[in-house]
């Protein structure tokens, strides 16, 4: 785990007292070496940190302490100037420039979180990307080895989508994609990974999710993706597999490869339906 991951992960009056920390210590460093030795640079570090982990108003707080503290230890160690409004007008100056590295921090890192959204984020639906969901599925199947916990995941595949775009048009047939998106986003937990695969097929990842929660869970998502199918009035049904996994696959494309036998299953038997099975038992996969 890398540092900056690490401190990510601490709580904020943890971060926040780092960064206090490390300012006083700056300071106290700039009251020991007296004024002849500039320390401004080094209370760049705590703002930099403040800023990254607790967000633009914290960075800015970090930028004023920061200014008071450089204010008192130059006052501290004696340095007479040939104006007394001279070390206020100093410091206003470091203010300025501490103010402006914040600011323009902080608005590289929500650049940054807006380029990795792109990265994982479908441009029609705003569901995941294929690529996300299987860095995902990746780390779920390593917690799953590691700690035994089951999870499910869920294959979609909308019924006679292509007949609705050619009938209706691409603009029907958006439309609907993102209508399952925004009723998978408003009714499956926050840990729960749905993730757009390609064309009209999605997936789900749900996990801390055993055989018996999968089927009440999977139900109501069907029933519910089924509702808002009419009510974009478009001769749309919902065929899904759903695979539990209380062991873990070799990878994750073998987990989806199953996952996804189990929705043709429910398309070869005439479509609409739910076609459920744990990993390692598939002979009693079931509609």
């Amino acid at each position: 785990m890398s540092l900056r991951t690490h401190l990510e992960q601490r709580s904020r009056p943890f971060k926040a007292l780092l960064g206090l920390s490390l300012i006083a210590v700056v300071g106290l460093l700039d009251l020991v070496t007296g004024y002849e030795l500039s320390f401004s640079l080094f209370y760049v570090l705590p703002i930099v940190l403040v800023t990254w982990l607790l967000g633009r108003w914290s960075g800015l707080i970090a930028a004023f302490a920061s200014a008071l503290v450089w204010l008192w230890a130059d006052m501290a160690t004696g340095h007479v100037y040939s104006h007394p409004l001279i070390p206020f007008w100093n410091t206003l100056i470091r203010l300025a420039f501490f103010v402006i590295i914040t600011l323009l921090l902080f608005k590289l890192r929500k650049a940054m979180e807006h380029e990795q959204a792109l990265a994982r984020t479908d441009d029609l639906t705003g569901a995941f990307n294929s690529r996300h969901f299987f860095a995902v599925a990746q780390a779920e199947l390593e917690r799953q080895r590691r700690y035994g916990r089951p999870f499910t995941v869920v294959y979609i595949d909308l019924d006679d989508f292509k007949t609705v775009n050619d009938q209706l048009g691409h603009a029907a047939g958006d439309r609907v994609l993102r209508c399952i998106v925004d009723y998978a986003h408003g009714h499956l937990r926050a840990l729960d990974v749905f993730a757009r695969l390609g064309g009209d097929e999605f997936a789900a990842l749900l996990p801390e999710t055993d055989a018996t929660a999968a089927r009440v869970v999977v139900a109501k998502l069907r029933d519910g993706l089924l509702d808002e199918c009419c009510k974009t009035k478009v001769p749309v049904t919902v065929s899904m597999g759903a695979l539990t996994c209380n062991a873990a696959p070799a990878t994750t494309d073998e987990m989806v490869r199953l996952a996804d036998d189990l929705m043709y299953a429910v398309k070869r038997a005439g479509k609409n339906g739910v076609s459920y099975a744990a990993y390692g038992e598939l002979s009693a996969a079931g509609r």
